[in-house]
């Protein structure tokens, strides 16, 4: 499997991508309003490809604010329901967050399913509010510097 960042000729084949594998209406979710015309960070968002060159999986990272703070959001991230199950998806979370941090971002958030995402590191933000109807046990983050999230709180908004 090769891993390397998204460019804009993988944008469409990443859309049905995440087509297939999240439910209709998936534009809808207050995440898409915060990265409405606003590129993903570059070089964080990547693709996976397998030895055919078929996209196999798909994660991407937008900035936020939090306040004066600043934040990635990570998401969406996705595997191709033949590759689900091998692993793909932690490779694609660790090496990303393995870049972000190189790169020299501070925090990172997402809406997720905590469960699944604290085995990553990722801790409930009881103090960030993302944008209704988001479910506030669902919004998460990790700190990419020690106590990075320490004293962050307010609504996420739209990087300007």
């Amino acid at each position: 499997m090769e891993l390397r960042p998204e460019t804009e000729a993988d944008w469409w084949e990443v859309e049905a991508l995440l087509d297939l594998c999240f439910a209709p209406g998936r534009e809808a979710l207050s995440s898409y309003r915060l990265r409405e015309g606003i590129p993903p960070v570059p070089g964080l968002s990547a693709v996976a490809r397998d030895e055919g060159d078929i996209l196999a999986g798909a994660i991407r990272y937008w900035p936020v604010r939090i306040g004066a703070a600043t934040a990635l959001l990570l998401g969406p991230i996705a595997v191709h329901p033949t590759h689900q199950g091998e692993g793909l998806g932690a490779y694609l979370m660790r090496s990303s967050l393995a870049t972000a941090r190189e790169r020299g971002w501070e925090r990172v958030m997402l809406v997720g399913d905590a469960p699944y995402y604290g085995r990553f590191g990722f801790d409930r933000l009881d103090l960030v509010e993302m944008p209704p109807p988001t479910n506030p046990d669902r919004v998460l983050g990790l700190d990419l510097v020690p106590g990075a999230w320490a004293g962050i709180a307010g609504k996420v908004t739209r990087a300007a």
